[in-house]
C-alpha cells in the first residue's frame, strides 16, 4: 500500500474515497459526542498505566456501579458501609495493584474523586445522583519501573466489574489491552 494511502488509513479518512467521508465523518464523531456526555457502560472500567524510569501511575475511570452496585450517592446505612468498604479496598492500592517484584515499586500515593461519595475534587460537571462515577489515581515508586514486565490487577473483587480496557505507554511503546473476568494479569510488554 502507498504510504500517502497508509496515513489516510490511519485516520479513518478517504478510505473509501471522497464521497465515504460524509458517511464516515458523522460515525466517527459518534463516540466523542458519547464520551462528551459522560456516557459510561456498566461491568466496564477503563484503566491506564504509565511506566516511567522509577514511577509506575496507574488511572482509574469507573461507573460506580461497577463498585457498589448503584451509581449515586449512598442513601441508608447499609448503602453507607458497601461504600464506605470499597474507599478501603481501593486505598489498599499496594493490594489491588500488584505490580512484578522485579521493578521493586511501593505505593506512594492514592487520590480518589467522587461527587456521589464526597471524594477529592470531583468535577464539577458530575452529578452527585444518577450516573456517577469514581475516579483513582495509584502511585507507585520504583527501583526501576522498566523492569515490571506485568500488574496483576485485584478490581474483579468488585463483583459488577466485568471487563477492564487497558491502555499502557511506556517510554517506548503504547498499547491496549482487554481483560475480562477473572483474568487478573495486564503484560506491560507488548
Amino acid at each position: 500500500m502507498p504510504s500517502s494511502h497508509l496515513g489516510a488509513l490511519r485516520h479513518g479518512v478517504f478510505i473509501l474515497g471522497r464521497k465515504s467521508v460524509f458517511v464516515l465523518l458523522p460515525l466517527m464523531a459518534l463516540p466523542l459526542q458519547i464520551h462528551a456526555a459522560g456516557a459510561h457502560v456498566h461491568g466496564v472500567a477503563k484503566l491506564d498505566i504509565a511506566v516511567e524510569a522509577t514511577k509506575l501511575t496507574l488511572q482509574l475511570e469507573t461507573p460506580l456501579d461497577n463498585l457498589l452496585g448503584f451509581e449515586r450517592a449512598p442513601r441508608n446505612d447499609a448503602e453507607r458501609k458497601r461504600g464506605d468498604a470499597a474507599i478501603a479496598q481501593l486505598r489498599a492500592g499496594a493490594t489491588l495493584f500488584k505490580i512484578d517484584p522485579a521493578a521493586q515499586c511501593s505505593l506512594t500515593n492514592v487520590e480518589l474523586t467522587s461527587a456521589a461519595l464526597k471524594l477529592g475534587t470531583p468535577d464539577p460537571a458530575e452529578k452527585q445522583d444518577g450516573h456517577a462515577d469514581l475516579d483513582g489515581s495509584f502511585e507507585f515508586t520504583c527501583a526501576d519501573a522498566t523492569k515490571a514486565e506485568f500488574v496483576d490487577v485485584g478490581l474483579f473483587g468488585f463483583k459488577h466489574l466485568q471487563r477492564l480496557e487497558v491502555r499502557v505507554v511506556t517510554a517506548r511503546d503504547q498499547f491496549r489491552r482487554d481483560l475480562k473476568r477473572p483474568a487478573q494479569r495486564v503484560l506491560l510488554k507488548k
